[in-house]
């Protein structure tokens, strides 16, 4: 896929912070994971995530990965 493109996959993090009145600050500090890398995700720049951060990311929100990773066309 050229690097152009955009991917279907987009992150929910932003409304799930939003929704559970959590920063980011505060979700990095959680989690162990640095703030840049959280707002690379959560501007749907990552190109990829490791199973941990994201295990880790909705034990704190208390959420399911489909509740942070949706499909959009």
């Amino acid at each position: 896929m050229p690097a152009d493109d955009v991917s279907a996959i987009q992150c929910r993090l932003d409304e799930l912070l939003t929704e559970r009145g959590v920063t980011l600050t505060e979700l990095s500090k959680r989690v162990g994971v640095s703030l840049v890398n959280l707002s690379v995700l959560k501007n749907n720049h990552a190109k990829a995530i490791r199973f941990s951060t994201l295990t880790a990311i909705c034990e704190a929100l208390e959420c399911e990965v489909g509740d942070l990773l949706v499909c959009r066309p």
